[in-house]
């Protein structure tokens, strides 16, 4: 009898397991539009990120979602004082708008600053202009910063409060992100600029911009 009861267990289990993943992956998950445009399976998740922002930008001027993802948008989290990553992210966002604006595009590099203390409207004015002439930087208080993060599930640690030259470890993808679709995709590290382009470009031309 016990045996039966384990059998029973386990074929219960399979079912709730494989029946949602039917759903998800299978014949009766729902059409991903963007399919093509995406270099990995589908992304059911995305739809959670994203969400209410209130952050001051480099010219002081308060800022919420509406006004950041006004269009196609791509979204970094990070701090003006890394050393190495956050330089080279952006520089590659910026690349990767800049050859989005050759093909009649056009696409804004938004900067959210994980650095509050530091991070001053001054300090992301400077680190903007470095980067690209169309660059939105941002920054708030510790609280709106930590609601922004959670909003798109990133991760950031202060290492060494203490030290004034404190690094901080963070997330390091970038969110495209549309005002009616909110984020359809998420890049990582390794995209280069003519695949983020490309990929941003088929996002554009297939609707992300429509509910």
């Amino acid at each position: 009898m016990r045996r039966y009861i384990l059998a029973g267990a386990a074929v219960a289990l399979l079912a709730a397991v494989a029946v949602p993943a039917l759903f998800i992956w299978g014949p009766w998950a729902p059409e991903d539009r963007f399919a093509a445009c995406r270099s990995g399976g589908p992304r059911p998740g995305l739809s959670e990120l994203g969400g209410p922002l209130a952050l001051t930008d480099q010219t002081g001027a308060l800022r919420t979602e509406a006004d950041v993802i006004e269009g196609p948008t791509l979204i970094y989290f990070g701090y003006t004082f890394c050393p190495d990553v956050c330089p080279f992210d952006n520089a590659r966002n910026a690349d990767a708008v800049d050859l989005l604006e050759t093909r009649g595009y056009d696409v804004r590099p938004v900067f959210i600053s994980v650095d509050p203390a530091r991070d001053t409207p001054e300090a992301l004015a400077a680190f903007a202009a470095m980067m690209h002439p169309r660059m939105l930087a941002l920054t708030g208080t510790p609280d709106q910063v930590q609601a922004a993060s959670r909003a798109y599930r990133t991760f950031f640690r202060i290492r060494d409060p203490e030290d004034p030259y404190y690094l901080i470890d963070h997330s390091t993808f970038t969110y495209l992100a549309f005002p009616e679709t909110g984020v359809v995709e998420v890049f990582d590290r390794d995209t280069t600029p003519e695949d983020m382009a490309a990929r941003v470009a088929c996002f554009v031309d297939n609707g992300a911009g429509k509910p």
